[in-house]
């Protein structure tokens, strides 16, 4: 079982009964045994993603080595010959295992650090299809996800990024969903530093605000975290930071659509039809249970209208513990704020209107 977020728990695979599985981690040089035990009621393998190593230990089922059959346990023993941000998961049927949550990361730390990181944070990038109110992802999936993670958490389930101000800090990035996944952070401009073959060479750097991650691929960003604040982290594909969602008829924005769902929902169970004054009307729509609302999740100022790959780097001050540190105080006079209601007849300064124009 992983619980998504709050009100939702799916169904997963796993390693040590965990997704994603726990993060291996080695110094460059290390000769390492690794122990698998199958408890799954199919074959696997484990594949140990862009790591370099003898070919009899690369995991392909039936290319490198025997299948591991449900109650045996096969070795894995190599040394590891480069540092970086590698990946693992099943190489034996991969559209299922891999579907239910069968990954994690393998870090592998170089000898020396190029530069001290205070903060180092792995985040791995997933998308699943689970019936609205079901909770047992679909396998046969290749295009309509309708949850997006990170770590296997949707938001308001996701956990933030606490730091202190000034503090060097990397992010890794690693993707085995069918989508490529641009991954922004606000506040803030960071280098890429990495990929899944190792190093990025220092002439290839260059300042970035967001960092895209294809499937089957590592990144590693680093930033100094030099603005206090909270500052989201979330995919640049909207859709993806949407928690489930069952759109199967035209989207009727602006359209009076009274008794649209009920009528609908008899010929397709499920349906949810979008609020005709957009989706943010949606977030107290009633739904089945172990089901997330499209948007949600609360700030200091509301609603934040935000779920799926969506996160808060917290950057704080003077904090002793990494422990959630709540909402940020922003210093007086540095939060936007109303200065014309024209419902009320309030008087208008001069605006940029979000339909574009100014006054």
């Amino acid at each position: 079982k992983r619980e998504i977020a709050p009100g939702m728990v799916i169904n997963a695979w796993g390693y040590n009964g965990q997704t994603p599985g726990p993060t291996i981690e080695a110094v460059e040089g290390d000769r390492v045994r690794i122990l698998v035990t199958n408890h799954l009621p199919e074959d696997t393998s484990v594949h140990w993603h862009g790591v370099l190593l003898p070919n009899g230990m690369d995991g392909v089922e039936g290319l490198n080595q025997p299948h591991i059959k449900p109650g045996e346990t096969f070795a894995y023993e190599f040394t590891l010959r480069q540092s970086g941000t590698q990946m693992y998961h099943p190489h034996a049927d991969e559209t299922l295992q891999m579907a239910l949550g069968m990954e994690g990361f393998f870090i592998i730390h170089p000898r020396k650090e190029r530069v001290r990181i205070d903060r180092d944070f792995a985040i791995f990038l997933h998308e699943w299809d689970v019936p609205i109110g079901g909770a047992t992802p679909n396998p046969n999936t290749m295009l309509d996800f309708n949850l997006f993670t990170f770590n296997a958490r949707a938001f308001p389930g996701t956990a933030p990024l606490v730091v202190k101000k000034g503090q060097r800090v990397r992010v890794r990035l690693a993707n085995l969903s069918m989508d490529s996944h641009p991954i922004h952070i606000h506040g803030v401009h960071f280098a890429e530093t990495g990929t899944d073959a190792g190093p990025t060479p220092l002439s290839a750097r260059v300042r970035e605000t967001t960092v895209n991650v294809p499937p089957g691929t590592t990144r590693d960003i680093e930033l100094v975290a030099d603005a206090p604040g909270d500052w989201a982290m979330h995919c640049h594909k909207n859709h993806h930071t949407m928690n489930q969602m069952d759109h199967t008829v035209p989207n009727l924005t602006g359209v009076d659509q009274s008794g649209l769902e009920e009528k609908v929902r008899k010929l397709l169970p499920g349906y949810m039809a979008m609020g005709q004054n957009g989706m943010g009307e949606m977030m107290d729509m009633g739904r089945p249970p172990n089901t997330l609302p499209m948007m949600t999740g609360n700030g200091q100022f509301g609603s934040i209208d935000m779920g799926g790959m969506f996160t808060v780097v917290k950057v704080r001050e003077g904090i002793s513990s990494y422990a959630d540190p709540g909402p940020y105080k922003n210093p007086p006079g540095t939060v936007a704020h109303k200065v014309a209601d024209e419902k009320r007849g309030e008087p208008e300064h001069k605006q940029i209107h979000p339909h574009g124009g100014t006054d």
